[in-house]
């Protein structure tokens, strides 16, 4: 693994020409179709999902979308999702679990829409009903975070049963610019932050919250998306295999465990 900082991290996960998920998706799933809206209020380009094959294995595949230029980022609102996102991708999970496949998810959010259409639509409500629905689903969860895992927007795709990270991807409970607005009351103070925060997928694995770190390449993925992508799709084909074999009843015992242990705390 590299010796980069948290800050050094940052500045790779937010190179333009990081590989997306719309780059990813076509190079790990075959006959991957997507699947629209939340049967409530709208579609939201923030968060694709739809249903392909990883190797001979069919699995829903729930993702956000950070774009490659301007025009897609507007698009996808900068990968911050709104209320009907994450509705769209309970829709899915739910549907996964009655047909019995495998869930992936694609973390890269610097968190969720936090506007006043978003908060009128039960942004925090979305959330939390996916973090409960997520715990209990009778089905393997996997997720893999790429670039970006801010707060709840990330946490809402990241209950699963295993959580794997790019070697240089940052994983956390606030975004480094918004704990400095909070701490020191100076957005620009994230790089200060992003130290402090210890969100690194070492950190994370140290703290029992990842469970794999994906390598890349010298430099980032951005230097040999093909490389990164094959690195995801070994992991993801093995991760299936595993999980998939494993007693649903165990599966979910196991997951409850593994977010019970998270954390420290003293009486």
């Amino acid at each position: 693994m590299s010796k980069l900082t948290a800050c050094e991290r940052l500045e790779i996960i937010r190179h333009k020409d990081r590989p997306t998920v719309n780059d990813y998706i076509p190079a790990m799933f075959t006959r991957f179709m997507e699947f629209h809206g939340d049967r409530l209020y709208g579609d939201d380009a923030a968060i694709i999902g739809g249903i392909g094959y990883l190797s001979d294995t069919p699995v829903t595949v729930i993702a956000q979308v950070k774009g490659r230029n301007l025009d897609e980022n507007k698009k996808s609102n900068f990968s911050m999702p709104h209320p009907e996102g994450y509705r769209k991708a309970l829709r899915l999970a739910k549907q996964a679990e009655k047909f019995h496949r495998p869930v992936i998810c694609l973390v890269d959010t610097p968190g969720a829409f936090c506007g006043i259409e978003a908060e009128k639509r039960g942004q925090g409500e979305a959330i939390a009903k996916n973090l409960a629905e997520f715990m209990t689903l009778k089905t393997p969860v996997i997720s893999v975070v790429l670039g970006e895992g801010g707060s709840g927007g990330a946490l809402a795709l990241a209950v699963c049963d295993e959580l794997a990270m790019l070697e240089n991807a940052l994983y956390s409970v606030i975004s480094p610019r918004g704990a400095a607005s909070i701490l020191w009351k100076d957005g620009t103070k994230e790089k200060e932050a992003c130290e402090v925060l210890k969100i690194t997928a070492e950190n994370l694995t140290d703290f029992g919250v990842c469970d794999k770190i994906i390598p890349e390449p010298d430099g980032g993925a951005h230097t040999n998306k093909e490389m990164t992508a094959d690195n995801i799709y070994e992991y993801l084909v093995d991760a299936v295999y595993r999980l998939k074999n494993t007693d649903i009843d165990s599966l979910l015992e196991q997951r409850y465990h593994k977010f019970r242990k998270i954390g420290m705390f003293a009486e």
